[in-house]
């Protein structure tokens, strides 16, 4: 990772000065801050492997659509696994990949800095 150039006042200039770029979190970022996606990492790894319908319960009101398609982004960048059981009615269960399960993880201290925050009022 390159060096963030010296701000003060005393420090010498150059063109060539190396600038710390967090370029690759674009994408992890983009979908993150995405409604629900965060909270849905959070949950599926509070409660396991989680039905649709358990997910659902846990935001209230929260729109079909919307937590479909945040489950099918999460599924589809490898943080949530989706297994489809052959049973009548059709069950289908989200688990953490390992990916999912690190970033579960990453998010707890951010999570718990945001509670304190709150609490601090």
């Amino acid at each position: 990772m390159a060096e963030i150039p010296d701000s003060s006042p005393d420090a010498p200039r150059s063109k060539n000065a190396e600038i710390n770029c967090y370029c690759p979190l674009g994408g992890v970022m983009d979908l993150l801050s995405r409604r629900y996606a965060m909270q849905v990492i959070c949950v599926v790894g509070a409660i396991g492997p989680a039905r649709y319908g358990d997910i659902e319960d846990t935001f209230g009101e929260v729109s079909s659509s919307t937590l479909s398609t945040r489950l099918n982004d999460l599924v589809k960048a490898g943080y949530l696994s989706r297994e489809q059981y052959a049973e009548i009615p059709p069950r289908v269960e989200y688990s953490l990949t390992e990916k999912g399960d690190e970033l579960r993880e990453k998010l707890d201290p951010l999570l718990e800095w945001v509670d304190e925050q709150e609490n601090r009022g």
